[in-house]
């Protein structure tokens, strides 16, 4: 997948709209829908606008029309105030997205199930929003409208703004739906929000070791040798005792960080060491660096 991204990277994008607005639409469809999950954005305003329009209108709006319909003057809005090159994909991604509303059937997968479906409906949700960033696109929605917002009311940060607009939904669903559907969707909002960072950032965690001893030549050359692991030696003072020292810097993976520890306690037990955790790793013998 990397090196169909490096190779083709506009075609590996926007891939990654088409399955990432997939999968969004369908934990919409089958997941959330069927059993009032209101979990924000125009998706969950388009379920709050289908359930009260179904005493009118068989079965209500349709919840890719509405979706289409509240993007169409917020696109319009975007493309005056903020200039074509800001919309790129996103346009994309929100028309892929109501195309998934409008051709996936209706099918309720976990009726009556709210836990799992908070759980799976999140991780469908999730994942797929995570794919559509990876594509350098949204699916409009809120986004866009909090881009806009956030052009008059720079003092406020851009996740402040989406965090105001998607709350406020989540008190719509609750007025709509009740008190027990509006708990259970922001628990899919947290695993949507921890699954989405998982995929953008990885799952390949790594760990930090500062080590600061009296003997850090050696142990920089136990660890360049035994683990094949570069390492970076910083000056530093030490407040209390004002004595020069070089205190060690150095990134391994989770595994090889307990080595590290050995190797310390081999050499000096007296050092002080710190261990961090670090989120992502790009360069040789870690992660490759790829396109987008």
């Amino acid at each position: 997948m990397k090196a169909f991204r490096m190779a083709h990277p506009v075609l590996s994008a926007y891939l990654c709209i088409v399955l990432g607005t997939g999968l969004l639409g369908a934990s919409i469809q089958y997941i959330f829908d069927p059993i009032g999950l209101v979990t924000g954005g125009f998706s969950g305003l388009a379920i709050v606008i289908k359930a009260l329009t179904g005493a009118w209108i068989p079965g209500g709006i349709p919840l890719w029309a509405t979706n289409l319909a509240l993007n169409i003057p917020v696109f319009v809005l975007a493309y005056l105030l903020l200039g074509r090159n800001f919309i790129g994909r996103t346009l994309f991604g929100t028309v892929m997205l109501s195309a998934w509303l409008a051709f996936l059937p209706p099918l309720s997968l976990l009726p009556e199930d709210y836990l799992l479906s908070a759980i799976f409906g999140g991780v469908f949700a999730g994942g797929g929003i995570g794919l559509v960033f990876l594509g350098n696109a949204t699916t409009g929605g809120t986004d866009l409208v909090a881009a806009l917002i956030h052009k008059g009311l720079r003092h406020y940060s851009l996740a402040q703004i989406m965090q105001v607009l998607d709350g406020a939904i989540v008190i719509v669903g609750l007025a709509v739906f009740g008190l027990r559907p509006a708990m259970y969707a922001l628990i899919a909002i947290f695993v949507a929000t921890k699954v989405t960072d998982a995929l953008l950032e990885g799952l390949k965690f790594s760990k930090a070791a500062y080590i600061i001893s009296e003997k850090s030549e050696a142990i920089a050359e136990a660890i360049m040798g035994q683990l094949d692991r570069g390492v970076t030696g910083l000056p530093v003072v030490g407040m209390y005792t004002q004595k020069s020292r070089r205190m060690l810097y150095c990134v391994v993976s989770q595994k090889e960080i307990v080595r590290v520890k050995d190797i310390v306690e081999e050499l000096d037990r007296n050092a002080f060491v710190i261990v961090s955790d670090v989120r992502e790793v790009l360069g040789e013998g870690f992660q490759p660096y790829s396109g987008s």
